[in-house]
């Protein structure tokens, strides 16, 4: 089977994902050759519950589905599947205790994990605040962000399977003595380069920023309440200085615990590096991502949802990813404990701009939320129906009987089934939109990746429709490629022209019927102010999402994506 690749596809596999000879660093796989290695390792699992027949059979459906681009997994298994790292899952948290000896074993952990290909997040809520006294020397504490600072030094100096940077996430809660240090860490340009960072705020913060209240700190030492804070100006500050850098965003923790499967087992404190994961301390999540452009069915011009393909896809995805629990290697001990315990993967989306663009659908349009919702639900349920038919045949999940499954008799196989990925780079070789954002531009420049590479790129579902409704001129085709946009058009509003709301609509859609979180991002035009990213947090908080990101476009120097194809780089690709 040949696999149909863009030219950035391919320049994207050869960096990134082919292997390649270990004395001269040359590749010696193909794509197709890629994606057989991949269905041949996850198929493996296959013959542990029905041999040799049953193997085959699901590696014959499994890379169908890879080679035509209709389902992908997370970047790890990609890189590491059928290899000796063999480690294939995408996001961990790692805990970090108010213990030396315990951060430096996180330290490792979190650099071994990285080394793999995966992607890290932390909690640093229960180091003590800075001045605190340590106990076996006669110096004082210097707080979370100078630690920090030695997790984003590591990560700049490992390589994600040698292959790319490593990502984290910093958490800090905000009734930490610490917080205003932490909100303020990324103002600096080259401050925390390898870190998005989150504050852990808690209904009793949102509730007393409403009520213009202060909200007592706790120092984590010792538990006890040592100041005050003004909730309003606190939240103000994050705003603010979320719309100098990007960060921080928020993570609302009473939301995420309040609908995590196992309780029991503990507080979920932290997420994954893009926040679409809430994780135990040592869980660790698989990832996978229905191609949305590839679930339709064509009649002449008209489009519509090819809903009995989608209910193949989803319950594939899910077998491939609880497959993947199976074959994976893992960076300890712990970790295997707990993944293998919960059993946790994440199917989501992408390209649902484009599939919205197909429909004739404007993304900030009623019918585009009504869209999200009847496709999530739809994902959702199939994806519960598959569990449990694995379950059946494999048996439950091993937390099972700790989880509120276990109170309900409720027999699956996974302890969360659903996640919205952002997909960079998966989207990216399947040639689609990214998740489930709009589209960034409708011409724009891909800068600094694959070791500093930039892509010019024209959205090839606009100009093929263009091209076939034969709407614009040259001249006019000419502009859009300038400017990144279409004024006038409500079918290819793009990122900076869909309000926040439209933006808050489509995420709160989706997390109704997601288990784990939704990767979005509210792009925010350069003329937005402090005062719209703190009434977007406040919103976001009230429609009961898990977590709100926002960019406020030219926020930062150097940012991946600008609109147009305004590239001046000597080695600049179109």
């Amino acid at each position: 089977m040949k696999v149909a690749l863009n030219q950035r596809a391919v320049e994207v596999l050869e960096a990134r994902y082919l292997l390649r000879d270990l004395h001269q660093g040359q590749i010696i796989e193909t794509p197709e050759q890629l994606f057989e290695r991949v269905a041949k390792s996850v198929s493996q699992a296959e013959k542990k519950f029905g041999g040799k027949k049953q193997r085959d059979f699901w590696f014959s459906r499994f890379l169908k589905s890879l080679v035509e681009l209709e389902f992908l997994p997370n970047s790890p298994t990609l890189m590491n599947a059928g290899t000796p790292m063999g480690q294939l899952s995408a996001c961990f948290v790692i805990p970090i205790e108010d213990n030396l000896g315990q951060i430096f074993d996180s330290l490792k952990l979190a650099a071994l994990v990285q080394q793999s290909g995966g992607g890290t997040g932390f909690s640093f809520s229960r180091l003590r605040k800075k001045g605190d006294p340590v106990s076996l020397s006669t110096g004082v504490a210097s707080g979370p962000v100078s630690f920090m600072r030695i997790f984003d030094a590591a990560t700049e100096n490992i390589r994600q399977g040698g292959k790319r940077r490593g990502a984290n996430m910093g958490i800090l809660r905000v009734d930490h003595p610490d917080i205003e240090e932490f909100i303020q860490a990324k103002i600096e340009p080259n401050g925390f380069v390898n870190f998005n960072l989150s504050v852990g705020v808690t209904n009793k913060f949102m509730k007393a920023v409403l009520a213009e209240e202060e909200i007592s700190l706790v120092d984590p030492w010792n538990g006890k309440k040592c100041g005050k804070k003004n909730a309003k100006a606190l939240l103000k500050l994050i705003a603010d200085c979320a719309w100098k850098s990007g960060d921080p965003g928020m993570i609302f923790l009473d939301q995420i615990n309040r609908l995590q499967p196992t309780p029991v087992l503990g507080e979920i404190e932290a997420t994954n590096p893009c926040g679409e994961v809430p994780l135990l301390p040592f869980e660790a999540c698989n990832l996978g991502s229905i191609n949305l452009t590839k679930v339709l069915r064509q009649t002449g011009n008209r489009f519509e949802i090819d809903w009995e393909r989608l209910s193949e896809l989803v319950s594939l995805g899910v077998r491939f990813l609880d497959d993947v629990i199976e074959v994976s290697r893992w960076p300890s001990t712990q970790i295997e404990k707990q993944v293998t315990g919960n059993r946790k993967i994440g199917l989501g989306v992408m390209g649902f701009a484009e599939m919205l663009i197909f429909l004739g659908t404007p993304y900030d349009s009623p019918k585009a939320v009504l869209i999200a919702e009847q496709l999530m639900k739809f994902i959702s349920e199939k994806a519960w129906e598959t569990s449990s038919a694995l379950a059946k045949e494999r048996g439950v999940f091993p937390n099972w009987k700790k989880s509120r499954f276990g109170k309900l008799k409720q027999k699956v196989r996974n302890a969360t089934v659903t996640s919205i990925a952002p997909t960079g780079t998966i989207s990216m070789i399947a040639g689609t939109s990214s998740g489930i954002e709009p589209l960034f531009g409708l011409s724009y420049t891909q800068k600094n990746i694959l070791g500093g590479k930039s892509f010019r790129v024209l959205n090839p579902v606009f100009e093929k429709i263009v091209q076939d409704r034969n709407e614009l001129t040259t001249q006019e085709l000419q502009q859009v490629k300038e400017s990144g946009k279409l004024p006038g058009t409500e079918l290819f509003r793009t990122a900076l022209e869909i309000s926040p709301k439209s933006h808050l609509d489509i995420q709160e859609a989706f997390q109704k019927f997601t288990d784990n979180a939704v990767s979005k991002t509210i792009n925010l035009p350069e003329t937005a102010t402090s005062e719209d990213i703190y009434n977007i947090y406040i919103e976001a908080w009230k429609r009961s999402l898990k977590g709100i990101t926002v960019f406020r476009y030219g926020c930062r120097k150097e940012q991946v994506f600008e609109l147009g194809q305004s590239c001046h780089s000597t080695d600049c690709r179109l």
